[in-house]
């Protein structure tokens, strides 16, 4: 996944303490807040880096302010994503259960308490689900479908929907954090929403903010986890420190130096440092070597002739060779994508029928003749297609500037389009033009990797097909396609429960207006960028170990990414 972040500066950085710890000697417990940021024993502190591209931002998890390990680390879940199983797992929840066709009761799981000392409660959970009700809370929409939530006593809550969800509420039990209710209920609504708490939130989490700079964030492990108790687990490191990320040399000397343990960045080449003394290790041991993640696909902007016509976008998606991105701008590191844009941890879900009807290869000979049979024809000789009216037309395709796999991979996909016949420049603009351009609508080509790795293909084709398009669209359709029967059903697709055979019957479908319908084309998977030294920290998550990924980004500890803290183990 390439992941670069914009993050707001504090007003102010932690007060830092001075006293200083040789690598040699072990913090003692009642030293630990008296160690500078530079000063943590090496033997007992993970190196980090890959999430953060500016200093530390606020530290309130409901406008989630841009600090690594803020949800994970301190906020939890109530349940966590297995990505193998393919199933929830309780959490800071003990159960969930649906109890009726529009009701589901949850237990909160005992002997919880936040770092100040107070239990956790069904009344936190309960308030936590309640902030939604104020605007502009990101995940507001859940009151869209969830009726009321109701206190049964101190540990279950009963849950009534509306509209039964099944893929959206499990989506979000994951993703959404749980709040200490008697410290947010002391704000002012507004305050809720404008990031002001401070540097020493009260968590569930295994570890606390222990000191900031411009340039780091420091945790500290808490004594008396809960986990620890209740499912065994401890995480490893003493101390946590996540740097603002330099560039990539800096990243691999860092790592081969020992001075770096886990790099969360797109680092090419790293295949040559996966044999040494220490070894680099990454989720599989040869090519891709990273875990797919999400999917980059080409958006053509639908509200533009010819991009209107799927005759174009189908000539499009022959005309693009995904294997050269692969090879010559990611060396091996990435894999094609599926023709339907669905990851492979949903291969069990590709529909051979649609593919075979309608799915598409990389094919030049074959965007030529879909194009002259469309009507698309060089009647000038410039070696350019002109449209169906015999009007020339030239397409921008932009891509954010420094973002120098997908500037590659822009202009490897304009050199196939111009090689088929069709006037494509790529063009590398700033990061926050492409972003603003991708939600007006303003552009013809990009590129956008926001359909990534979730609990169910539900969260794809919403992406594809979410309806109505705004004025600024968000969160998905940046195609500004406008199919009414696609979006009806993946609107059924979240009411049906993964066991229902309709859910398989609904997916098949949805695949076949994707393919049909070219929203959007998928181009490569991106991967969940990992490398970890072996130097100080060893017992690193692999394919063969299975279950989690070796990663600090934000969505991956809804996935269990905590789970790595507690296998790796310190290095002989």
């Amino acid at each position: 996944m390439t992941k670069r972040r914009h993050l707001p500066a504090l007003a102010a950085t932690a007060v830092l303490a001075t006293a200083a710890c040789s690598d040699d000697e072990p913090a003692a417990e009642g030293d630990a807040d008296r160690l500078a940021i530079d000063d943590f024993p090496r033997g007992e502190t993970l190196y980090t880096t890959g999430t953060a591209w500016g200093p530390p931002g606020d530290f309130n998890p409901v406008t989630a302010g841009g600090v690594t390990g803020l949800n994970g680390l301190g906020y939890e879940y109530l349940f966590l994503y297995d990505v193998e199983e393919q199933a929830l797992t309780p959490w800071l929840a003990e159960s969930g259960t649906w109890t009726g066709e529009r009701e589901f009761e949850l237990k909160v799981r005992a002997g919880i308490d936040w770092s100040d000392g107070k239990p956790l409660t069904a009344d936190d959970v309960a308030y936590t689900f309640e902030l939604g009700k104020t605007e502009g809370v990101p995940f507001a929409g859940v009151w869209e479908w969830l009726e009321s939530v109701e206190v049964v006593d101190d540990l279950t809550l009963r849950f009534r929907f509306t509209e039964a969800r099944h893929q959206e509420w499990d989506n979000f039990l994951y993703t959404n954090e749980i709040v200490p209710k008697h410290v947010f209920e002391a704000l002012a609504p507004e305050d809720v929403l404008t990031g002001t708490l401070g540097p020493d939130p009260v968590v569930t989490g295994p570890y606390r903010v222990h000191s900031f700079d411009e340039q780091r964030i420091a945790w500290v492990k808490r004594d008396g986890w809960w986990a620890t108790e209740a499912l065994g687990l401890d995480v490893r490191p003493r101390f946590i420190v996540d740097l603002v990320t330099p560039s990539n040399a800096d990243i691999l000397n860092m790592l081969i130096e020992g001075r770096l343990d886990l790099a969360n960045n797109f680092m090419p080449g790293v295949a040559d440092f996966l044999s040494g003394d220490p070894a680099l290790t990454t989720y599989y041991d040869r090519p891709p070597f990273m875990a797919p993640a999400n999917t980059a696909m080409l958006i053509p902007n639908t509200t533009r002739a010819p991009l209107d016509d799927p005759e174009l976008r189908r000539a499009v998606a022959y005309a693009i060779s995904p294997g050269q991105i692969v090879d010559a701008v990611y060396g091996g590191m990435v894999t094609e994508a599926h023709p339907t844009g669905l990851l492979p941890v949903w291969e069990r879900y590709y529909d051979p029928n649609a593919l075979e009807e309608d799915g598409f290869v990389f094919e030049p000979s074959q965007a030529v003749a879909i194009l002259a049979a469309a009507g698309y024809a060089d009647a000038d000789g410039d070696g350019f297609v002109e449209d169906r009216d015999g009007e020339p037309f030239s397409l921008r395709l932009i891509v954010p500037t420094g973002w120098t796999d997908w500037e590659d991979a822009a202009r490897s996909i304009a050199s196939d389009l111009v090689d088929a016949g069709i006037d494509v420049s790529a063009e590398s603009v700033d990061a926050a033009d492409v972003d603003a351009a991708r939600a007006s609508g303003d552009f013809d080509l990009i590129v956008n990797n926001d359909s990534r790795l979730t609990n169910s293909p539900w969260s794809h084709f919403r992406y594809l097909f979410q309806l109505p398009v705004a004025d600024a669209q968000l969160t998905g359709n940046y195609s500004r396609w406008e199919n009414e029967d696609a979006w009806e059903l993946t609107q059924e697709l979240s009411t049906v429960a993964t066991e229902d055979p309709r859910y398989l019957e609904i997916i098949a479908e949805l695949e076949r207006f994707a393919l049909r319908d070219l929203p959007a084309i998928p181009v490569w998977y991106n991967g969940a960028w990992s490398q970890a030294s072996n130097a100080v920290w060893t017992g690193w998550p692999t394919a063969e170990s299975g279950a989690v990924y070796a990663s600090m980004w934000d969505e991956m500890w809804g996935f269990g990414a905590v789970r790595m803290l507690t296998g790796i183990t310190p290095a002989e």
